[in-house]
C-alpha cells in the first residue's frame, strides 16, 4: 500500500485537502499576519515574495494541504514521515484546531510509518508547546538551512505509532 501524501481527510472542524496553484491569494492572506511568524526562525515569512518562496516549496513537496500543513521527508525504511510547515490564523489558535489538524495527519500517517517526526524552530515556543499537548516527545537538537541560507537551530521531536494510542485512546477520535 503506498503512502499518499495530499489525501483528503476530514474531520468535525477541518478538511485537508492538497494544496493547489489557485490557493495562493487565500493562505498569503491568512499568512500575511507577522504575529503568525513572529517565533518562526523564519520571522519575515508575512512578506510576498518570503511566503511566496514557502509556497511554491509547499506545492513542489507534493504533500502540502491547504489549511496549511504538509508532509515531507516520506522514509519508508525506516518507517518515518515529518509533518511540519503549519500555521493557521490567529483566530484558530489554542489548539482544537490544531489539534483535529494533527490528529487526521497523524492517523492517515500512521497506516504507513511507525513514527512522526516534527522539526520546530529553538525559539517557537507555540509550537513546542502545541506539540507537547499532543504527546510528541523531544528527540534531538538539529542545525538546518532556512530559506534564505542561513543554518538555523531547529528541535525535533517525535511521535510513534504506539504511543500516540495511548496518549490519545482511540475513544477521543
Amino acid at each position: 500500500m503506498d503512502f499518499d501524501l495530499q489525501p483528503i481527510l476530514k474531520g468535525k472542524l477541518i478538511e485537508l485537502r492538497p494544496l493547489r496553484p489557485q490557493d495562493f491569494d487565500a493562505l498569503f492572506s491568512a499568512a500575511s499576519d507577522p504575529k503568525v511568524w513572529e517565533q518562526h526562525p523564519e520571522s519575515d515569512r508575512y512578506q510576498r515574495k518570503v511566503f511566496q518562496r514557502f509556497f511554491d516549496g509547499a506545492l513542489e513537496s507534493k504533500g502540502a494541504f491547504i489549511g496549511s500543513s504538509r508532509y515531507c521527508n516520506l522514509d519508508l525504511t525506516n518507517r518515518e514521515v515529518e509533518v511540519g510547515w503549519t500555521f493557521l490564523e490567529r483566530e484558530f489558535w489554542g489548539g482544537t484546531y490544531n489539534r483535529e489538524l494533527k490528529r487526521l495527519m497523524l492517523e492517515h500517517a500512521f497506516r504507513f510509518v511507525d513514527r512522526v517526526v516534527f522539526v520546530v524552530g529553538e525559539q517557537n515556543f507555540r509550537s513546542q508547546k502545541a506539540l507537547a499537548k499532543i504527546g510528541a516527545s523531544f528527540l534531538k537538537k538539529t542545525q538546518l538551512p532556512a530559506d534564505d541560507g542561513r543554518i538555523k537551530t531547529n528541535l525535533v521531536f517525535a511521535i510513534t505509532a504506539k504511543s500516540y494510542r495511548v496518549v490519545v485512546p482511540a475513544a477521543q477520535h
